[in-house]
């Protein structure tokens, strides 16, 4: 690992040059092959080093016409070409519409004329619209592919390995999951390592890099500083006015909440070599824009999926699958499929407790409702200084489909921090017994078993006891 890694940072620096390597950071790319002539592609912001020396980069006009984004650009630059050829002509043609007319009239010749005028009128205007349209189409899809229309050439040639530095952007990539759960009591799991290319430069890269961490990052120096022991002395205390914050204020601090969740939020980073570390050999990385997706690695888990609910928090019924991953889980999102079937395509998971679990799909033909129950108070204790509130809710599930099944049912009662306030769950009452358990923390699950189109009516009633002369929330 450690030699693999040297061997990239000496190839990137000029020391043992590989033909042609690639490796994208969180915060750049560094790309490094033997140039074939000055040309470079139509980048923007780049820096090169040939041999390990910054050289001096220049734009131009002309583009060899053997290459890919050139012949793009030509058919681009023969569209507008086209399209103010069409201007023109609308332009002349008005302006001949415009010339003074003459003093006597052929009312034939001249109904004639007007005909004429107006079917080829009507040809450049709709013939405008095509080529305007088509021109935006082609300078959209150059834009998708490049920074910039102007070619990007070395002042002088590179006789040996030329390197570019490429800001944060121009490549990005990410991971993605695949899995497989028809198999029913195993998971098949596919990661894939999804590059995108928009530099304006083409790509071929015999090893390719790509690394979850900044290339450069500042570590501040950390000295010793005693910790000091001394007499307390209060402060004065000071009255402060508490000025409104205004719209622009409140405007800022949510602006720099969501940079902060965004900066703290984990950006998605193939062979996998480690946690958030992979390869590829051989990459082509055109620069089209559009996402080139390789497999990164696979493997088969032990899958036990049920079906849930938490009608505290939603009315939806859920499908969870649950497995132990073989390799660290980087990206939440999933694509989960029966085979061939897509069964979800924007699925979430998550750790929990070891192990990984999958939200699969909603189940529709489960019907949840959740209606409180009638709050009811009395006094106890001495004088009556104690209250004890009962309160509760009831649950209805309704399985609406041809299949009886099997449900693991989450609910809470309210929990308490203080020793003033103490809450006590008085029953979980149906028709039938319910099996369920609570825990500490007010958690109560509930395994369900639901015929084809039943109802089942599910009770909980819990009591809040506290001092009269006390508040409470819940």
């Amino acid at each position: 690992m450690q030699l693999h890694r040297t061997l990239i940072s000496l190839s990137l620096t000029g020391g043992l040059a590989l033909a042609s390597s690639l490796a994208v950071y969180q915060d750049s790319s560094f790309y490094t092959f033997k140039p074939k002539d000055t040309f470079i592609g139509f980048a923007n912001k780049v820096t090169a080093k040939c041999k390990g020396r910054v050289v001096a980069l220049e734009r131009k006009v002309d583009c060899p016409e053997d290459r890919r984004l050139c012949k793009e650009l030509s058919t681009l630059k023969n569209a507008a070409q086209k399209h103010k050829a069409i201007q023109a002509n609308i332009s002349i043609l008005n302006t001949f519409i415009s010339l003074p007319q003459p003093t006597s009239l052929d009312a034939e010749n001249w109904i004639e004329a007007a005909q004429r005028i107006g079917t080829e009128q009507a040809r450049l205007s709709a013939e405008e619209s095509t080529l305007k349209n088509s021109l935006l189409l082609q300078t959209q899809r150059f834009k998708k592919q490049a920074p910039s229309q102007q070619a990007l050439y070395l002042q002088k040639e590179c006789p040996g390995d030329l390197a570019l530095e490429l800001p944060y952007g121009q490549i990005a990539f990410s991971t993605y999951y695949e899995a497989d759960i028809g198999k029913g009591e195993e998971v098949d799991v596919v990661q894939y390592l999804t590059v995108t290319n928009r530099s304006g430069i083409d790509m071929e890269a015999e090893d390719a890099m790509f690394y979850y961490r900044p290339a450069s990052r500042y570590i501040s120096p950390v000295h010793f500083s005693p910790w000091i022991v001394s007499k307390y002395v209060p402060r004065p205390t000071r009255n402060y006015v508490k000025k409104a914050r205004s719209s622009k204020m409140l405007n800022n601090i949510a602006m720099m909440e969501l940079s902060a969740a965004a900066a703290d939020a984990p950006v998605p980073v193939a062979r996998y070599l480690s946690a958030r570390e992979y390869q590829i050999e051989d990459l082509s990385l055109p620069s089209t824009g559009e996402p080139v997706n390789v497999k990164v690695t696979s493997w088969t888990v032990p899958l036990k999926c049920e079906l849930r609910a938490y009608p505290y928090r939603t009315h939806t019924a859920f499908k969870v699958c649950s497995f132990k991953p073989k390799t660290q889980i980087e990206n939440n999102q999933w694509k989960i499929k029966k085979s061939d079937r897509i069964v979800n395509d924007r699925a979430v998971g998550e750790y929990e407790d070891g192990m990984y679990r999958l939200y699969t799909e909603t189940l529709p033909d489960v019907k949840i409702e959740r209606k409180p129950l009638v709050k009811r108070e009395r006094t106890t204790g001495i004088f009556g200084s104690t209250v004890r509130k009962k309160d509760g809710y009831t649950l209805i599930l309704t399985n609406k489909s041809d299949k009886a099944k099997e449900m693991i049912v989450t609910e809470r009662i309210p929990t308490s921090t203080t020793k003033e306030i103490k809450v006590k769950l008085l029953s979980v009452k149906s028709e039938k017994k319910v099996d369920y358990k609570v825990s500490k923390e007010g958690k109560i699950e509930m395994h369900l078993s639901l015929k084809a189109h039943e109802t089942k009516k599910i009770e909980v009633l819990f009591e809040i006891s506290y001092d009269k002369e006390l508040k409470i929330n819940y």
